[in-house]
């Protein structure tokens, strides 16, 4: 009865969750992910489990493996499926989106001679956090899997991300679009032309209901479709990676997530299922699942902290040099200031934080380009950050 109950909190917790961001702002700041995090971690740490060694506790073990195998793999394709893959409008748009990402690699490269002797598995560490800073959680997660990251050191690398990143955010919004528009050209900001309007709807978007509809026929319909193509997609992909196993060296895993990943990606242009409504936001779900359920996994006393303060110091260098990086290579190219820090802020802090960075500078023609090159990172981040650990290793 203990496993059906806490099965059933792991599955309803995201919603209930979900709902405080909406309703309270001090829910909103602090974010979904990091409440979900807290939640798990008070389960794992104040004795709500069964005593270790027992027959229940290894059953809970074995439900909580099973969740966290399976939220990831379904998670991706639905989040890839309604992307859009547009050529860059702009010249300007193009060099940011190459150059992000050039200066994210380049940052973790350089990095790493300084760092990882003090980190604990230190490639895998680089290779996590390379498919997170120009992808997001959900390419740490995916990359994790794939490398065969211990559950513990996700929570241990995603806490430490939200802490540096947060104070990423902030010196952006305090400071950093201000020194930018010192250093590289800035296109005249015509207040008479700033869209407040399109600007407040992407931020009010996000602060919407995103499954609003979807136990209507339509929606149900759409999350059937939507959940077929993934089922179709995860069994490929598995099957291509028992394949290559069989080939080559390298793990089950990790061609499993990047076989996915591509199918994904292929996916994704067959229009039927590109214009699904609630891909993205299904696929989050899932993603806050594996959040709450990675977390009360996490015994804080069982728990490694060897090198956190090394980690976030690596982590700040990270998101520092690549910024400079990007500055400098915005300079050379006559990039605009706004196009390069928004480039910067969606591949370090992901897409979501776009329309209040775009809403800080009071200029809305930096909103979709925003958008558009963080697709292009969710893309390629699961790539770059095996890559990366295969380098490195």
């Amino acid at each position: 009865m203990l496993l059906v109950i806490l099965g059933l909190f792991y599955l309803l917790a995201p919603a209930g969750v979900l709902w405080l961001c909406r309703k309270y702002k001090w829910a909103k700041s602090i974010g979904p992910i990091l409440l979900l995090y807290f939640i798990g971690a008070i389960l794992a740490n104040l004795g709500f489990y069964p005593e270790p060694g027992s027959q229940m506790a290894d059953d809970l073990l074995k439900m909580q493996t099973l969740f966290t195998n399976a939220m990831i793999p379904l998670a991706i394709p639905l989040m890839l499926f309604s992307f859009t893959y547009r050529k860059s409008e702009t010249r300007d748009q193009l060099i940011a989106m190459v150059t992000g990402l050039f200066a994210v690699v380049i940052a973790v490269v350089a990095g790493y001679p300084i760092f990882g002797s003090h980190i604990p598995d230190a490639p895998r560490v680089a290779g996590m956090y390379t498919a997170c800073l120009t992808g997001g959680t959900v390419n740490m997660a995916s990359v994790s899997k794939s490398l065969g990251s211990p559950d513990t050191q996700f929570v241990l690398l995603n806490t430490c991300d939200m802490i540096v990143s947060f104070t990423y955010l902030v010196f952006i919004m305090a400071i950093g679009i201000k020194l930018a528009r010192k250093f590289l050209p800035v296109k005249t900001l015509d207040e008479a032309h700033y869209d407040d309007a399109a600007v407040r709807a992407e931020m009010e978007k996000a602060d919407e209901n995103p499954y609003k509809g979807l136990t209507t026929k339509s929606g149900m319909q759409d999350t059937a479709h939507l959940m077929a193509a993934t089922l179709i997609i995860v069994g490929l992909s598995a099957g291509i990676a028992f394949g290559l196993t069989k080939l080559l060296p390298g793990s089950f895993m990790m061609y499993f997530i990047l076989a996915i990943t591509t199918l994904s990606i292929a996916a994704s242009f067959y229009k039927p299922l590109h214009d699904r409504k609630y891909g993205y936001d299904i696929g989050m779900y899932f993603i806050y699942v594996f959040s709450i359920v990675v977390a009360s996994m996490a015994n804080v006393r069982a728990m490694d902290f060897t090198g956190a303060l090394w980690i976030i110091g690596f982590l700040f260098f990270m998101e520092i040099v690549s910024l400079i990086i990007q500055v400098l290579t915005a300079k050379i190219f006559k990039v605009d200031a706004d196009t390069a820090v928004i480039a910067s802020v969606t591949y370090i802090n992901s897409p979501p934080f776009v329309p209040m960075i775009a809403a800080s500078m009071r200029n809305s023609r930096v909103l979709m380009p925003g958008l558009s090159i963080g697709v292009i990172g969710y893309a390629v981040g699961n790539y770059l950050g095996v890559l990366i650990f295969q380098i490195l290793s």
